[in-house]
């Protein structure tokens, strides 16, 4: 899944670049070159399918050369994920009635990706067998709100265990709650599932988008498909896989995994995983002075340009193109805020 605007890290990643074709950390990959690079190591090439907008077409090809332009699924609009992933299954199944599908998103980080090709063949080996649909969970360092919440329930099938809730993004006081009570987990937003199940799940709680789908179901992969995709997207609803079916499926199963796993989904999570100087400062990618300074993350995008900091702890501090941002870590939140009322006040180029 590829089509988002990653507005949260905003101004680095911005409407026209977003996040997913960025190169964060100097090493040559976007994050989704490297999330290809890693079920390459699963699949053959041929069978990783990229849903991303339809404006992303061309970087998507600039990125992933070897990928065939039927392999890039595109989204005349944005529906969150229920939509792109039900696009995706539809697809799938014409190609392979039967197929076994990984869902995961393009802008996280694996560490340990020796471990990480174990654990996903272990799961897609269950839900060959069990008609269940297997979030991949982590075990919660903090209380974190940006994560949905898996809680364990003393049913288990090997080391799948069933799920007995699934609450998405609580707020702090409730995070705080999961993470004492050691019964919840991070989900990490990678799902396994046969094409089957998930489609029946969709039918079952989200007919309205089902419904669109099943209107051409014999259009996919044909060269009718973008058409049909191109009138029926915008009439899809706008819901997360996550609202719209996993908290209310009964067979939701969790695998706690252990892979070194980040979701590079704010500037805070980018500074847990990068490197620190002696002061706890995160430099990416910048030349920089720091003097009395702590705990921030400073990147620049131009790497010919110094930054000289003194006084600040706390913060994130981020140029690119025609923005300067300096923002206080603990108030990140509001950086969506912060592009909204810069767009209002002085216009689109600042998407």
């Amino acid at each position: 899944m590829g089509g988002g605007i990653g507005s949260r890290f905003w101004p680095f990643s911005r409407e026209d670049r977003p996040k997913q074709f960025l190169d964060f950390f100097g090493i040559g990959r976007s994050l989704l070159q490297m999330t290809v690079d890693r079920f390459a190591r699963l699949v053959p090439m041929e069978n990783i399918y990229v849903v991303t907008n339809h404006r992303y077409a061309a970087l998507v090809r600039e990125q992933l050369p070897l990928l065939r332009d039927d392999q890039i699924l595109l989204e005349p609009v944005r529906r969150n994920t229920a939509p792109c992933i039900a696009y995706a299954s539809y697809r799938i199944k014409a190609l392979n009635p039967d197929a076994n599908i990984v869902v995961a998103p393009s802008d996280h980080l694996i560490f340990r990706e020796d471990e990480f090709v174990r654990e996903i063949q272990k799961a897609l080996d269950f839900v060959r067998r069990s008609p269940s649909l297997v979030t991949l969970a982590i075990k919660p360092s903090r209380p974190e709100t940006s994560y949905g919440y898996i809680q364990t329930s003393d049913r288990r099938e090997g080391e799948f265990i069933k799920v007995k809730t699934f609450t998405e993004k609580p707020n702090l006081e409730l995070a705080k709650v999961f993470q004492e009570s050691g019964e919840f987990f991070w989900n990490s937003g990678l799902f396994v599932w046969n094409v089957n199940v998930v489609l029946a799940a969709i039918r079952q709680f989200l007919p309205a988008l089902s419904a669109r789908f099943d209107l051409g179901a014999d259009m996919f992969n044909t060269p009718d498909e973008a058409a049909f995709i191109a009138e029926q997207f915008a009439y899809c609803p706008n819901i997360s896989i996550d609202y719209g079916v996993m908290e209310k499926a009964d067979n939701v199963y969790m695998l706690c995994v252990d892979f070194g796993w980040a979701d590079l989904g704010t500037w805070g999570s980018v500074f847990d995983i990068a490197p620190h100087d002696e002061s706890g400062n995160a430099l990416l990618k910048t030349r920089a002075l720091l003097y009395e300074a702590s705990d921030n993350i400073v990147a620049l995008e131009d790497r010919e340009r110094l930054v000289v900091v003194q006084g600040l702890k706390n913060y994130i501090i981020a140029e690119s193109g025609n923005v300067l941002l300096i923002c206080r870590k603990e108030e990140e939140a509001r950086i969506k805020q912060f592009m909204a009322d810069a767009q209002i006040q002085f216009g689109d180029e600042f998407k």
